[in-house]
């Protein structure tokens, strides 16, 4: 069983060292505005999403897991309002990738749609980006959450991302338009890479609240944990320390030595940051580990992480067919904070409690459903 292929795994925005174009199927035309008598029919497009939701359930009986993708519960308008005058059979495909936080966002976009009067069908659960990709791209699926940064590095192949979060939510949206994708207003949630100390070390460390405050501290003091992947990434430990005027092996008082850092396993880091193996853990910035285990998240005051914020994406067609899905959707995506993505994801990862629910529970709260 693969990382990817793990329904309640932590693996908030695919970080990948290589970048993967998506396969563009033959004879497509990737513009935007394409008209729905050129896009797969609703029956295909359902057959297409079916195939695809056949394939994630195997992966899943595979590992001895229950695909999660099809249970939902109902849902009556709030702020989100029934679309006047909508027929009663209109079709919507909701997918997303198969991890916490995404089957979470998945099914919050499942219910919004619920909400608005569409029949949906759920294909959240489905096993990697790419996979996710495909469906949006050949106009399978119509609605996804995905975030800026994965978009930009993994299927538009850039080499760099870009620190400023608007910036590069544009950079994106400009090109996505190309493919016939549009990207609605981003959430702050901000799922990207960051170093967190555990709450009750942060009086002994001066107070620490921004990774430049770790240069002023005595090199004993410098003490990190990371998992192999993030240590080798050409954009990852040592470019890091670089960008705040640290020296990985180096022995001066710029230095780290390489006894103060801690190789571990994925998921590892967390439990032994919390435990004083080391100061200062590689985290991602929504995982619910973070607010269960009492850490506090430094702030990347010179923007060298890559900006992850998640936005809902949009078949172009379908927006314009359906206007009125922009305000259904912007109207959660402001609610989306860091915080609250921590406290969602521990609520699947530690309480155990289903993404569908957790989702509904929370949309509820916030006024944008009710039960039905």
């Amino acid at each position: 069983m693969t990382y990817d292929d793990q329904p309640h795994a932590v693996q908030p925005h695919d970080a990948q060292p290589h970048a993967v174009r998506p396969h563009r199927p033959a004879g497509r035309t990737d513009v935007p505005g394409v008209s729905r008598a050129s896009r797969p029919s609703v029956r295909r497009r359902a057959l297409a999403a079916a195939a695809v939701a056949g394939a994630s359930a195997l992966v899943l009986t595979g590992c001895g897991l229950q695909p999660a993708a099809s249970f939902v519960p109902g849902a009556a308008p709030g702020s989100i309002q029934r679309i006047d005058d909508l027929p009663d059979d209109v079709h919507l495909t909701v997918t997303s990738k198969n991890f916490t936080e995404q089957l979470v966002l998945g099914k919050i976009a499942v219910l919004a749609a619920k909400a608005a009067g569409f029949d949906v069908t759920d294909e959240t659960n489905v096993p990697g980006s790419v996979a996710v990709r495909e469906l949006m791209t050949s106009h399978s699926a119509d609605v996804t959450y995905e975030y800026t940064g994965t978009a930009w590095l993994t299927f538009m192949a850039h080499d760099q991302g870009i620190p400023d979060k608007t910036e590069q939510w544009q950079a994106v949206k400009d090109e996505d338009a190309g493919n016939g994708l549009t990207w609605l207003e981003p959430a702050p949630m901000n799922n990207t890479y960051a170093f967190a100390v555990r709450d009750e070390a942060v009086p002994e460390l001066d107070d620490v609240q921004t990774l430049s405050d770790i240069t002023k501290l005595p090199v004993d003091q410098r003490t990190f944990c990371v998992e192999s992947e993030f240590n080798s990434r050409a954009d990852g430990f040592k470019p890091m320390l670089e960008k705040y005027g640290l020296e990985l092996g180096g022995s001066g008082e710029d230095g780290v030595p390489t006894s103060n850092v801690s190789i571990l396993d994925t998921g590892t880091v967390y439990t032994a940051t919390d435990r004083g193996k080391c100061n200062f853990g590689e985290v991602f910035t929504t995982d619910g580990r973070i607010k269960s285990l009492g850490l506090t998240v430094l702030e990347d005051d010179r923007g060298f992480f890559p900006a992850y914020n998640v936005a809902p994406v949009i078949d172009s067609a379908t927006l314009e067919e359906y206007p009125q899905l922009r305000d259904v959707y912007d109207q959660i995506s402001p609610a989306l904070t860091d915080e609250v993505l921590q406290e969602l994801n521990r609520q699947v990862d530690v309480e155990g409690r289903e993404p569908a629910d957790v989702a509904f529970d929370w949309m509820v709260d916030e006024g944008f459903i009710t039960a039905p």
